[in-house]
Parts: C-alpha cells; structure tokens; sequence
C-alpha cells in the first residue's frame, strides 16, 4: 500500500522485506545516541549553597559551606554593610545590583559573600541560595542562569577570583549575560565576582593590545566596560596593624580560647611582620597556629 503521494509505508516495505526491519532498528538507535541527552534534572532546594558543574550542567549540593559568622569580619564594615543591605534587597524582591568585590588579598572578600548569605539566611529567613561558578565555566553561565530561571527561588551566583588573561574571550560572554543579551538577567538571579583586579584584566594587557590596535580607544573601552556592567564597585584594601590586631581579637574571644591578646599581642605583630603582610587572612592564620599551640581544636 502507498500514502497519499503514492510512496510506500514503513510497515509494508518490512512486510515484503523481512532484512528491513533490522535496518531501521540500528538506524533508530544511532539517531538515539546522535540525540542531545535530556537537561539534568536537579532539586534545587536540596541545600542552601550549591556548585555549579559547568560540564555537565549539574548542581552539586553542598551540605555545609565552609565561613565564618559575619561578626568576626573587622575592618570592613563599609563593605559589610554595602553587601547586606544590597543583598537583603535581592532576598525581598527589589532591585539590586551586581557587585564586583575588588582589591588586595586576604582581606574578606570571598568571605564576605558567604558570611552575608548565612546571615540572611539564618537571621533573616531569606529564601535564598548561594551557587557557585569557577572561572573555568564562566563561559556556561548563561545555561545555568536559564536553569534557575524557572525556579520558585532566589539565587546568588558566585564567582571567585574572577580574571581574564590575553587572548581570553570569555569576558565577552559575561558582559551579553550581565546586562547586554537580549535574556537578560532573570529576575532571581544576582551576581557577584569577587577579583584582585579593579577591571578582570591585568593592566599590562590591556596596554599591549591598545598599541597594536587601530583603535586602541576602542580596545580600551572594551575591556573597561566589563567592570561598568557591575553596579556596585566595592574596594577591599590592605589593613593597619590596628585593624589586624582587632580581628585577633575577635577570633580569640569567638573561639573562647584559654589565653588573652594582651599576652599574645607580641607574638601577633611578630607573625604579621615574617609574613610581609597584614590581612583578614593572614589574621586567621596566625589563630589557627594558636589555637594549635594551646591544643584547642576548633
């Protein structure tokens, strides 16, 4: 028997032709593997803190995420209520920004995002959840931010030490999903990126590709206008002995350990000084090698 445009149908070609039906089964399992695998399936509100896996699209759970409370961050306090206040937005449905935490190392600004997320969380009941995209991947965060899209959730997407080198094109795609796709950024979603350098790219770079450029104008613009699309600029800078001092302080009474700065106080200023540096970080450290020494585990 035919169709209508007289061509014969798949089931009497196997009828006359028993060797078809072998055929067409192979034939339809190669299209079957051809096929793109169906989008992962991923319970969004499975935890409160989540990394990405940009190869494979998945969310990983993560049960218990690694800060400290946002009380013992000393010294940034302009910083702290920057974050909040911009966050605690997002979390009550008005406008936000997206923020680039920027400037000297050790000095918070990966633990701030997560310290602020905890409190909001656990203080404040913020439906929210922190989600966390390595640099690596930066090029799939348009499909992660279409995944969350559909979700019942608010989401903050986090990117750590975040930077691009020469002839890394990535930037570009972050700035069509920051502000200039045609998607845009979906509702729930805020993003920050916390990054040594004020505008993602080492100066020297930037000054390379504008002299071997017709317009080196235009290379500049390029590359300063990905910074531009961060609403809040938020600059971290190297700390005073004091400031380093009052975080000790801080931990030591935090942590209840069997001591008190006045009789550590020596021996904090001698550990800063063969570091060469002064910061939240090296602060932490220094109470860690402590505590240890007090045989206090924390």
């Amino acid at each position: 028997m035919t169709d209508l445009q007289g061509h014969a149908r798949p089931q009497d070609l196997t009828a006359t032709d028993p060797q078809l039906a072998p055929l067409l089964a192979r034939i339809a399992d190669a299209l079957e593997r051809l096929a793109p695998p169906p989008a992962p399936v991923d319970d969004l509100r499975a935890a409160d803190g989540f990394i990405w896996e940009g190869e494979t699209g998945r969310f990983t759970p993560v049960p218990r995420i690694a800060r400290v409370p946002l009380a013992l961050l000393h010294g940034i306090d302009l910083q702290k209520q920057l974050i909040v206040e911009n966050t605690r937005r997002f979390a009550r449905g008005l406008p936000a920004n997206n923020a680039l935490l920027w400037g000297s190392r050790g000095m918070g600004k990966s633990s701030i995002v997560k310290a602020v997320h905890g409190h909001l969380v656990a203080e404040e009941g913020a439906d929210l959840a922190l989600v966390e995209i390595h640099r690596e991947d930066i090029e799939t965060l348009p499909r992660l931010m279409r995944r969350v899209a559909a979700s019942d959730r608010r989401f903050v997407l986090f990117c750590d030490d975040l930077s691009f080198d020469a002839g890394d094109s990535r930037y570009k795609a972050l700035k069509a999903v920051l502000e200039g796709g045609l998607e845009g950024r979906p509702a729930n979603t805020l993003f920050y990126a916390t990054s040594n350098r004020r505008h993602l790219m080492p100066r020297e770079i930037m000054e390379n590709e504008s002299r071997d450029a017709i317009n080196p104008r235009d290379v500049v613009e390029d590359k300063v206008s990905l910074s531009d699309r961060f609403g809040l600029w938020i600059g971290f800078h190297a700390c005073s002995q004091d400031q380093y001092l009052t975080m000790i302080a801080g931990y030591i009474e935090h942590l209840g350990l069997p001591t008190t700065f006045e009789a550590i106080r020596p021996q904090a200023i001698e550990w800063a000084a063969t570091r060469g540096a002064r910061s939240g970080r090296v602060a932490w450290q220094f109470t860690q090698d402590l505590a240890g020494q007090l045989g206090v585990v924390i």
